[in-house]
């Protein structure tokens, strides 16, 4: 055995092979069909998960209170960034929430609670950030808007 490992090996006239997928489930054969997955996805958390809808239409609505505002591009972008990273780790949350009551069914783990305690926790963080971004930028010229409006 220490012979076999002491060889020097030679992987340049070896081509790098598919792995086997014989025992995966649904593989998307080309890249339309993955982006079908992701809008099923998609789709499923809108139509399945409230706080999905919620940072959908909050998402919208700081998008058209920033092009109302004339933001800058780069202002625009940080806030979309900042919508797409909740919108994302809403996404996480709900798959991690599927697999663990894939795993435990309907009987309760400690673990299970934890993995997803922390995946809300991190939805949460996210939110918070995304208010404090969104405050930030949003806010200066709303109020500068209203007070130019008061006068």
């Amino acid at each position: 055995m220490t012979q076999e490992l002491s060889k020097p090996t030679s992987n340049c006239s070896v081509m790098p092979q598919k792995p086997n997928r014989e025992l995966a489930w649904n593989i998307a054969p080309n890249l339309v069909t993955s982006f079908k997955y992701a809008w099923a996805g998609l789709s499923y958390a809108f139509i399945t998960q409230r706080n999905f809808r919620i940072d959908v239409v909050i998402g919208t609505g700081a998008i058209a209170l920033g092009v109302f505002l004339h933001l800058s591009r780069v202002e625009m972008t940080v806030i979309g960034l900042t919508i797409a990273l909740v919108m994302g780790m809403e996404l996480l949350n709900t798959a991690l929430e599927s697999v663990v009551d894939l795993t435990v069914k309907n009987s309760y783990h400690e673990l299970a609670k934890i993995a997803k305690d922390c995946a809300a926790g991190a939805v949460l963080v996210s939110a918070i950030a995304s208010v404090l971004v969104a405050g930030s930028l949003l806010l200066p010229p709303l109020l500068a808007l209203i007070q130019s409006a008061v006068r």
